[in-house]
């Protein structure tokens, strides 16, 4: 299972409400159906309550799905469970961009909280 111990977090900033957007082009798991390896892009969006997440445990995080059997549905799932456990954050969207196979592309979309109208264009 991915490792959401590499997960760290700093206090935000400031107290006045921000949104936070961080996008990894290079995200990488394994299909658990046929055990070819999997790619798309992972964009996670938020608006931080006390804390935002590392970067550099962010990537760390999203490198231990790599050799994971698992649904893109799961994956998208568990990195947004995974992130409001670790934050805390007032609301929270993640949104998977999958590349092709088979001619057929995915997009799936988790979110928490409420978030605003304005931040659900993806």
């Amino acid at each position: 299972m991915p490792d959401t111990s590499l997960l760290e977090v700093f206090p935000s900033p400031v107290d006045t409400p921000f949104l936070v957007e961080h996008v990894n082009e290079e995200f990488t798991s394994v299909c658990p159906k046929t055990g070819h390896p999997d790619f798309g892009t992972v964009s996670v969006r938020f608006e931080p309550d006390k804390t935002c997440v590392e970067l550099k445990s962010l990537k760390l995080y999203y490198h231990s799905f790599r050799n994971e059997g698992i649904f893109y549905e799961t994956v998208t799932n568990r990195i947004c469970e995974d992130l409001v456990e670790a934050m805390s954050p007032r609301w929270l969207q993640v949104v998977t961009d999958w590349r092709g196979r088979g001619g057929i592309r995915s997009r799936i979309t988790s979110c928490y909280g409420d978030v605003p109208s304005s931040c659900t264009d993806r």
